[in-house]
């Protein structure tokens, strides 16, 4: 929380009586910062009254109670300042968040609530002119590292019946946003790394996850500085790969460990991830057809020869066609990582995969993730929050949203369903919305990582919401109760 607290005076002020007062106990130490700082409050949560509200109508009345705006910030604060009105996800997280809210937009959308989403759209195209990136919230101590390029996505929902007239009007930010994440490519030999780009064995480049810092993380300092203490590690290189991880947004999972139990063997920046690659191969498709759509032809070809060229790459390096699921890769040693995660979904989320590739991927998901809940993060239980036993609203929806591209669509319904009925439970149960669910013992919320659960919760709602709408209206399901019925266990 300190790291958002806000200095009542300058900071050259409060440095200044800090050395004078030498405030080294608890108790010194708890007056001074109530003295010269205003501390944060949690964003909040429900509206005062949900009970025997239907869930539909409790995300739709959520989306005021999450809603900012900040066109100015005081002095010395470490918020950013943004044009328009935005949904924060919810609890101690008080600001914009990047991939969290195209999964809430998702929402926002089935709500009818275009309003809110074309805001933030409007504000993610601010962040990248002014900053020239999506930082990974809107705080200053986060302008070192991105999130999962959804930006281009989220271009995509505000005109879902012809895509390429919004990729068109925001061509300018998908290419600027694209230019951050391929700095260093041009020029770069086999085998090395530059930021967020891997020249791969053939000369391909694929991406990686990075920070531009190698110092703790200021809103997990203490967490950051104690694994160092304890790593045996350099600590700049510890440092790089925590913040490496929490531009995935998966902060934590096993997925970035080369020893699976210890979040001090992390590794992320030796990782090239799949659905990094996914995404931009997404990105890379929609700036060839805004580019298209603007007569821009030559703009037009380089892109989607850019598209096939890592399309190629990815199937050449995290493509198991034994296992037949996708894999990351770990560049300095050349070998795919032997551990399934719903990351596996991203290439049929993003149409890369063949269909026979996309086939192969949905058995191996429904032997080795779908559980009674849902998709579950990974099949390993380390007690980090992206492991088993948890589930998260945005795989759910990259898990379903990619096998109905690919006509898969009992799996896709199962998915949604057991979804569906895990957040009813829960919020029948305590009137809230939360984070993350236990989808192996659905009788629990989830847990782990290096916070309390937290509720309210942006991108739980808005994935839900979406699916509930999509298996009342749509044409490849039926309505949601019989859904229900038909594919969720327990009822």
């Amino acid at each position: 929380m300190f790291a958002d607290a806000v200095p009542l005076v300058a900071p050259a002020d409060i440095l200044a009586q800090y050395r004078l007062s030498n405030p080294h106990s608890t108790e010194a130490l708890t007056a001074f910062v109530r003295q010269y700082f205003a501390m944060p409050t949690e964003s909040i949560a429900a509206p005062e009254s949900s009970t025997g509200v239907a869930l539909a109508k409790h995300i739709d009345l959520l989306w005021d109670q999450l809603t900012r705006s900040t066109t100015s910030v005081p002095a010395h604060s470490s918020q950013l300042p943004l044009p328009q009105p935005y949904v924060v996800p919810g609890g101690r997280f008080r600001e914009l968040y990047y991939w969290d809210s195209y999964f809430t937009m998702l929402g926002l959308v089935a709500s009818k609530r275009t309003d809110l989403a074309e805001n933030m759209v409007h504000d993610f195209a601010y962040l990248i002119d002014a900053y020239g990136h999506v930082p990974n919230g809107t705080r200053s101590y986060y302008l070192s590292r991105s999130q999962p390029p959804f930006f281009y996505a989220m271009v995509g929902l505000l005109n879902p019946k012809d895509q390429v007239a919004s990729f068109a009007r925001y061509l300018p930010q998908l290419r600027r946003e694209y230019a951050f994440w391929m700095q260093g490519a041009a020029g770069l030999q086999r085998g090395a790394a530059h930021r967020r780009v891997v020249a791969m064995p053939n000369g391909a480049i694929l991406n990686r996850y990075w920070d531009d810092l190698d110092t703790p993380r200021d809103e997990s300092y203490r967490e950051d500085s104690q694994l160092a203490d304890r790593s045996g590690r350099s600590t700049q290189e510890l440092y790089r790969d925590l913040r490496a991880a929490a531009e995935s947004g998966w902060d934590f999972s096993s997925r970035w460990f080369a020893d699976s139990s210890a979040l001090a063997s992390v590794r992320t920046t030796e990782i090239i991830p799949v659905d990094l690659n996914s995404l931009l191969y997404g990105l890379e498709e929609a700036i060839s057809a805004g580019c298209a759509r603007t007569g821009k032809r030559p703009c037009a070809f380089e892109f989607r020869h850019r598209a096939n060229v890592r399309r190629a790459a990815v199937d050449r390096y995290l493509w198991d066609a034994s296992a037949g699921v996708y894999r990351d890769y770990c560049w300095p040693q050349r070998v795919q990582i032997k551990r399934l995660s719903a990351a596996t979904l991203y290439p049929l989320y993003v149409a890369l995969a063949s269909h026979a590739q996309a086939d192969a991927v949905a058995r191996a998901t429904e032997r080795e993730l779908l559980k009674d809940g849902g998709i579950v993060t990974t099949t390993l239980i380390t007690g980090q929050q992206w492991d088993a036993p948890n589930g998260w609203a945005p795989l759910q929806w990259v898990a379903v949203s990619g096998l109905r591209r690919y006509a898969i669509f009992p799996l896709a319904r199962s998915i949604a369903c057991r979804w569906i009925k895990t957040v009813e439970r829960e919020y029948k149960r305590s009137g809230k919305l939360v984070e993350k669910y236990d989808v192996m013992a659905i009788d629990r919320p989830g847990g782990g990582g290096e916070y309390p659960r937290q509720d309210g919760f942006g991108w739980t709602n808005g994935v839900t919401r979406k699916l509930m709408a999509s298996y009342d209206e749509g044409p490849d399901g039926p309505n949601d109760t019989a859904c229900a019925e038909a594919c969720c266990p327990g009822n």
